[in-house]
This record gives C-alpha cells, sequence and structure tokens, in this order.
C-alpha cells in the first residue's frame, strides 16, 4: 500500500520539501533503494550519496535544509528516529497474518477475542483466556489457561506463554520465547542431600510495549510477580529469572542473564553476556558493558556511568586497573630476561 509524502511526514514527525502529493511504497537502504522507496541519512558525509541516489524521497536531518536538490526531502532532529516512525506507517504489518482463527487453531469457547484478532496455523489457546483488538498470535503458539493478552500484540511463531500471565498492550514477543515458566528454585534437604522443588506460583505481568526477542525466557514469580514495566525491550536469548523487576525502557542485550529476585531500575542499559546474581539492584540510568558481572546482593548505582568488568566497576577505575597490570606484567618480563 502507497502513502503520500504529506502523510509520513506527518507520522515521523519530519519537514516536507518538495512534492507532498508524490506516493510510495517501500523503504530501502541508499544503496538498494528505488524511485518506490523512502530512504534515510543521518551523517551529513552521506548526504550526497543520498540525494544521487534512486530513492523516491530523503528523511534527512536539518542540516540538509539548503540542499540543491529536486528530490523530496523529510526532515528531522532525528532522522533515525523519524525513519522508524515512517516505516510504521508504510510497512505496519509484522510476520504473517492469518484473517480470523485457522483451521487447525484451537481456540474454546471461553476465549474473549477483540476485533481483528488473528489466530495461525495450530496454535493452542488455554481456557479463560483474553487476546485485545488486533493482536496476532503466530503458528504453533502455546498459550495456558487465564492468560491476558492486550491489543495489538504479535506473538511469533511457537512462542510459550504460560498460564496466568498478563501481557499489556502493542507487545512483540519473537519466536521461541517462553514466558512465564517456573523459576529456577530450590531448597536442599541436608539428611537425604536432595533438593526439592521451591513453590512457583507467582505470575509473569509484562507492560506495554516491550519487545522480547527469540528464545529468550521470562520466569514467573515463586509467590508474586515477576515484572518487566513498559518500554522494556530484551534481546534474543536472554533469561530473566523468578520476582525480578525490570523497570521502564530498560534495554537488555543478548546472552545476558538475570538470576532471581534482582532489580533493575529504569532507563538502564545492559551490554550482552553481563551476569547479574540474585538479589543484586541496578539503579536507574546505569550502563552495564558487555561480560560484566554483578556480585549477589551488589548495589550499582550512578546515572550515566558505564560499569564494566567482573566484579562491576566504573569503567575508568577498570581501565586503570589494566593500565596497572600492565606495567606490573611488563616489569616482570623484564626482570625474567636478566
Amino acid at each position: 500500500m502507497k502513502h503520500s509524502l504529506a502523510e509520513i511526514a506527518k507520522a515521523a514527525g519530519a519537514r516536507l520539501v518538495g512534492d507532498g502529493a508524490r506516493e510510495v511504497g517501500g523503504i530501502a537502504s541508499i544503496e538498494s533503494a528505488t524511485a518506490d522507496d523512502v530512504t534515510f541519512v543521518e551523517d551529513e558525509r552521506r548526504l550526497e550519496e543520498a540525494l544521487a541516489s534512486a530513492a523516491g524521497a530523503v528523511i534527512t536531518g536539518e542540516f540538509a535544509a539548503n540542499a540543491k536538490t529536486s528530490k523530496p526531502l523529510l526532515l528531522a532532529k532525528q532522522p533515525r528516529l523519524a525513519f522508524i516512525r515512517a516505516v510504521r506507517l508504510i510497512r505496519p504489518s509484522r510476520g504473517q497474518d492469518y484473517p480470523g482463527m485457522h483451521s487447525t487453531a484451537v481456540v474454546p469457547n471461553s476465549v474473549k477475542v477483540g476485533k481483528r484478532v488473528s489466530v495461525g496455523p495450530h496454535a493452542v489457546v488455554g481456557e479463560s483466556v483474553e487476546i485485545g483488538e488486533g493482536t496476532r498470535i503466530g503458528p504453533g503458539v502455546c498459550i495456558g489457561a487465564q492468560v491476558k493478552i492486550g491489543a495489538d500484540c504479535y506473538l511469533d511463531a511457537n512462542v510459550t506463554v504460560y498460564a496466568g500471565t498478563e501481557i499489556g498492550n502493542r507487545v512483540i514477543v519473537l519466536a521461541g520465547a517462553v514466558l512465564g515458566s517456573d523459576g529456577f528454585g530450590y531448597v536442599r534437604d541436608p539428611e537425604s542431600g536432595r533438593y526439592e522443588k521451591f513453590p512457583q506460583v507467582g505470575k509473569l505481568v509484562i507492560g506495554d510495549d516491550v519487545e522480547i526477542g527469540a528464545n529468550s525466557t521470562i520466569d514467573r514469580g515463586a509467590l508474586d510477580a515477576t515484572v518487566l514495566a513498559r518500554g522494556v525491550k530484551i534481546d534474543n536469548l536472554v533469561h530473566v529469572g523468578h520476582n525480578a523487576r525490570i523497570g521502564e525502557n530498560v534495554v537488555i542485550a543478548a546472552q545476558t542473564g538475570i538470576a532471581g529476585s534482582s532489580v533493575i531500575e529504569k532507563d538502564v542499559v545492559v551490554g550482552g553476556q553481563v551476569g547479574i546474581a540474585d538479589h543484586a539492584r541496578i539503579e536507574e540510568g546505569v550502563i552495564l558493558g558487555a561480560q560484566s558481572g554483578i556480585p549477589s546482593k551488589k548495589v550499582i548505582r550512578g546515572k550515566g556511568v558505564v560499569f564494566w568488568g567482573t566484579p562491576a566497576r566504573p569503567l575508568k577505575e577498570y581501565l586503570k586497573e589494566l593500565a596497572a597490570l600492565g606495567r606490573e606484567s611488563k616489569k616482570e618480563k623484564g626482570k625474567s630476561k636478566k
């Protein structure tokens, strides 16, 4: 479906320079764009390349306001953000839709289904589930009883949602993710040496506008709830343990593990392969570098401060330690040669 540049500029929050009636229907990189596509450039050094491309229009920064070109421009303070918003209009769908209920889907009569809901092949929906308007359920998805799913969500193929999980609006869950499974909690019997499972009877609550990457796992609470607040973005292959609480707009990169009862406050950035032990607290705005390690019950604070290493410490301190180790290593090598 094509849209006029005037429509796209409005959706993107950009200022249009050029023919607003012109229509485009695609998005592409500078290199592959055609006359039917919109592209974007946020680096002034690539502006000439974008203007010389075949793209039908270019989303770019205010630095291009005086550019001499006949190509329509959509000017924005943050071109990448404007491009994202334009894409939502031009290509709103994600994955394959199956209008209504596919003939192989299992959906009991007790399920409450909003308007424009689609359920894909071989999906299984449990009793008393609620699915909000415009939500799309992919093939092979398994949803347990009494799950609540908000409006305009997308659950990709083979996602599993355990009973009692609550999912907000506009949540995206990519293929293979598991939501609300039992947490890892055991008590050892000193006499027999055996481990007995601690009750895992809590639930998982996911706020609006959350995205969960492929094959990630989010455990339910043991007795209370595991909570992902509004706007949390989780990469692929991330594990969140039981009773963890993750604040608004937290970003977590791939292969990170977060142990039970940890708290990550809002606006934290967590790099790849970070390990956070149980009952740790990461306070607002902290940035954890890749492969950092946070010990049990440790509190990390410092808005905008980058922490690195194991145990994690401020980056400046970590680099000083590395430099000192380097100097000591050189001294030892010098002694051994003598």
